[in-house]
This record gives C-alpha cells, sequence and structure tokens, in this order.
C-alpha cells in the first residue's frame, strides 16, 4: 500500500515538473524568444536560405532599433520576412552608383564587400526615398528595410515602409546549420 502511494506521488511530482517546464517553454517562446528559418535569398550572402536564427522579441520593447539591424516582420503577404534597417524615423535615404547616402551623407556597408567583388554592374540601383514611398523622408513609427541581396529583395522598395507595430523583432544570431552557427552582422 505504501508503495503504491509512493509511485502515485512520484508520477505527480513528474507531471508537475512537465507542465512547469512546458509552461515556461511557451512563455519564453511567446513572449521573448522565439526561432526562425530564413527562406529565400533576400540577404545572402549574410543568411543563408534555410539558415535558422532565434529572434529576441523584446529588444525593441525597451529599446529602440539602429541601422543597420536585422529585423523579421510582418510582411503583406502574411508572410515573415528578414531584412535590414537602413533608415530610421527621420532618415532621408538615397542610392547613388551603388554608394548609400543618408541625410546626404555616404554611408558605408560593410556586409556588402564580399557580394560586391562578385558581380559585374551594381548591386543597389540608384534611388531616392520620394521614388519609393512618396515621402522626403522615413516617418515616424516606421524604417525602411532592405535585403542584402539587392537584385533579389522584395524590400521597402518595393513594399513601402515598415510600422514597428509589424516588427516581431530583431536576430542576429544563426543555431543551424551548426558549423554557421554564431553572431552575424
Amino acid at each position: 500500500m505504501e508503495s503504491e502511494v509512493k509511485k502515485k506521488n512520484e508520477v505527480w511530482e513528474w507531471s508537475k515538473a512537465l507542465l512547469i517546464a512546458f509552461g515556461l517553454a511557451a512563455i519564453i517562446r511567446v513572449f521573448l524568444f522565439t526561432p526562425i528559418v530564413v527562406d529565400g535569398e533576400s540577404m545572402l550572402p549574410t543568411l543563408e536560405h534555410g539558415d535558422r536564427m532565434i529572434v529576441n522579441k523584446i529588444g525593441y520593447d525597451i529599446g529602440k532599433p539602429d541601422r543597420f539591424d536585422i529585423i523579421v516582420f510582418h510582411a503583406p503577404e502574411a508572410k515573415d520576412y528578414i531584412k535590414r534597417i537602413i533608415g530610421l524615423p527621420g532618415d532621408h535615404i538615397a542610392y547613388e552608383d551603388d554608394q548609400l547616402y543618408i541625410n546626404g551623407e555616404p554611408v558605408e556597408e560593410p556586409y556588402l564587400d564580399e557580394y560586391k567583388k562578385g558581380i559585374s554592374g551594381t548591386l543597389t540601383e540608384d534611388f531616392t526615398l520620394e521614388e519609393k514611398i512618396n515621402a522626403d523622408t522615413v516617418p515616424e513609427g516606421t524604417v525602411f528595410v532592405m535585403g542584402d541581396n539587392r537584385r533579389a529583395s522584395k524590400d521597402s522598395r518595393i513594399i513601402g515602409v515598415v510600422p514597428m507595430e509589424e516588427v516581431v523583432g530583431n536576430t542576429s544570431f544563426v543555431f543551424w546549420p551548426f558549423e554557421e552557427a554564431g553572431i552575424v552582422k
């Protein structure tokens, strides 16, 4: 009889431990961090199709986005996109001769250097912000995003600026494939 009570008690303790573990995992996934799989080639060479990353969902609740952060956001097609922030609210964005200009000043994009070596012609076509979103500057509460593979990226040049309420979070850590695991810039 005592053995039976002890066994029931042990089953109950294990059940509680599992429920707590699953509950904590759900809370972490819903509110703090979530995995994402890179779908497509718009972020080459920084990210490859199939890379698995961790998205920090609370980063922008306690801080502000930085230029060149890699973010995940809900796109108009009811799909999540992963792109790089190029313009912040109040910025004027232009591209000329494969050079990014923010507020009239040239800005380096070292994450594109490797990709530019392997192509002929320009990676990014010339444009101004006015041509893409009919505004002089990036509106408040939004960001202007672009993929690193500028020739094959559906980004703010096509879909417009991204409202911050559509941003899921930022990401910079690849966890799979294991040989590519680490921080991306």
